[in-house]
């Protein structure tokens, strides 16, 4: 009696794997938007056949759905992985270089080479009538404002540095955040398939979480067999290193941890206090190779492989924030040297030779009045109030003490004398005590406008625009290798969505296909039920 169920049992089957992949498509179409979702498929298989009692062959018994497929191509996922740390590196580098480029605000109405101007224009037309109060009071205001300009830049440069310090602790908190999460669905995944099923919307939202790791630090991950389980299938651990040391170890997490920099172990001169370095909990070195994380770094600790002699540490070798706080206080320190003392470095030694000391502000005479040794520029002291002369020099009198005495200065402390804010009648412009109308000195001033022995790069705009240049290859480059890269980035994306993603079009012909299916099936079902009837009925009454 059973073998007269047979066709019936056959139908059954053939209504329950349409009925099974008509779901599976309702769920491909139902997460059709949402991120990292991969489209699964039913694997369908006939099902084992029933041999026949007379020995003539095999019957088939229908299908069966012994499982459901997640459509994947791991090499991708791989792939997207390599660029995409490429791609957070280069975009950190690109936006915050640009940020760099908006402080230097050149060329511009009130960027360096106009303040610059200003301030010399000034000086010549001090030349015109040394006399003159309203000139003298221009003279030292336009002074005062090319101070300034490098006070602020120097000021929004170390916030900028402090900044990015605050991200980097930002981005340590989220690698640890994922990896934690990472190991969470580790379990939740190894649980599942112990038992042979397959997790594939946690494995999707696992791939997902290790796509934003990949572009805050260089990662590899894979799934390592470490044995196999009691019915003979590979027991598979994923694992994810960085540098070779593992941030998550199937369903063990190593975090990392920042460790504030000693204020006085900076790895450069021109750098914050309190500056983070990243570590793994357990204190050992970490090294990061890309990604955001290094972008930020490099941004941030960069001082193109230069070697700070405080404490003989290299910083990176890019071109950062470092770097151009250390090129604007090498220029404030000449600059005010040349100024004050007509010093000029002509061997490029940086070192004191009486022979190239010439005439400067310091060996001039103001408006009635008899001092000399005045400096025009000076720094800031306590509470970062400009610092007399006197108070400046601390009682050195030797040229090459003075000379060393510079070194002091910084962008950020630059500032004109107190001495000439007190009274500007002390702008030195005559090399003779009395005469009103000598401007000998005052013409050596003016020619330190185009001095091209100042600088290595020049004359004092020439040395700015130099940086200013620097900065915008920097920035293009960042920028080209950040826009190459997103093309890249997109490109794989677009590779893995074509391999993985739903397709409407596709699903809906799905759609169509499982239904006639599951009609055919389901009128099978009925046509066994007449047969059936039919000879129960009939037959048998």
């Amino acid at each position: 009696m059973a073998e007269s169920f047979f066709g019936l049992n056959i139908a059954v089957r053939g209504l329950f794997s349409a009925q099974r992949s008509l779901d599976i498509t309702n769920h491909n179409l139902n997460n059709i938007n949402t991120p990292g979702y991969s489209r699964q498929q039913a694997v369908q298989v006939a099902s084992r056949p029933m041999a026949l009692a007379d020995g003539t062959g095999m019957m088939g018994t229908g299908s069966d759905v012994i499982g459901v497929k997640r459509i994947r191509d791991e090499y991708l996922d791989f792939k997207f992985w390599s660029e995409n740390l490429s791609y957070g590196e280069w975009s950190v580098k690109n936006q915050v270089l640009a940020d760099l480029e908006v402080m230097f605000n050149e060329p511009s109405d009130s960027g360096f080479t106009t303040i610059m101007s200003d301030f010399f224009d000034s000086l010549q037309e001090l030349s015109k009538d040394p006399s003159s109060a309203a000139v003298r009071s221009l003279v030292k205001q336009r002074g005062v404002t090319l101070a300034k300009f490098f006070n602020n830049l120097a000021t929004n440069l170390e916030e900028l540095q402090k900044d990015i310090n605050y991200r980097i602790q930002t981005k340590v908190e989220e690698v640890n955040s994922l990896a934690v999460q990472i190991q969470q669905l580790n379990r939740q995944i190894y649980i599942t398939e112990l038992g042979g099923n397959t997790a594939n919307d946690m494995r999707d939202q696992r791939t997902v979480l290790v796509d934003r790791l990949s572009k805050i630090i260089n990662i590899e991950a894979n799934e390592i067999v470490t044995g196999y389980t009691p019915d003979g299938r590979e027991d598979k651990h994923f694992v994810i290193t960085i540098s070779g040391k593992a941030l998550v170890d199937h369903f063990t997490v190593s975090k990392l941890a920042l460790e504030q920099r000693p204020s006085d172990k900076k790895v450069n001169r021109e750098d914050a206090g309190n500056l983070y370095e990243i570590k793994w909990a357990d204190g050992n070195k970490l090294n990061i190779k890309g990604g955001e994380l290094r972008g930020y770094l490099d941004v941030r600790d960069g001082n193109e492989g230069s070697v700070n002699p405080d404490n003989g540490l290299v910083s990176p070798n890019y071109k950062g924030i470092p770097y151009y706080l250390k090129k604007l206080n090498e220029f404030v320190r000449v600059f005010a040297r040349a100024f004050n003392e007509g010093y000029i470095d002509l061997d490029g030694d940086r070192a004191f030779d009486p022979d190239e000391v010439g005439t400067g502000h310091a060996s001039g005479y103001g408006y009635n009045t008899d001092k000399t040794g005045i400096r025009f520029f000076t720094m800031t002291g306590e509470g970062r109030q400009p610092l007399s002369t006197e108070d400046f020099l601390d009682g050195a009198t030797d040229p090459a003490d003075i000379f060393d005495i510079y070194e002091r200065i910084t962008a950020k402390n630059f500032s004109v004398s107190a001495d000439i804010l007190d009274d500007y009648n002390l702008i030195a412009t005559s090399d003779a005590s009395g005469e009103a109308g000598n401007i000998r000195v005052l013409n050596e001033l003016l020619d330190f406008r185009r001095n091209a022995d100042m600088f290595s790069e020049g004359a004092p705009e020439d040395f700015m625009k130099s940086l200013v240049a620097t900065l915008g290859i920097d920035s293009q480059q960042a920028d080209n290798y950040s826009d190459n890269q997103q093309i890249v980035v997109n490109q794989i994306i677009n590779r893995r969505l074509s391999n993985s993603g739903v397709s409407i079009d596709e699903e809906m012909a799905n759609l169509v296909k499982f239904q006639h299916a599951y009609n055919a099936a389901a009128k099978m079902i009925q046509t066994m039920s007449e047969i059936y009837e039919t000879l129960i009925n009939k037959l048998f009454v």
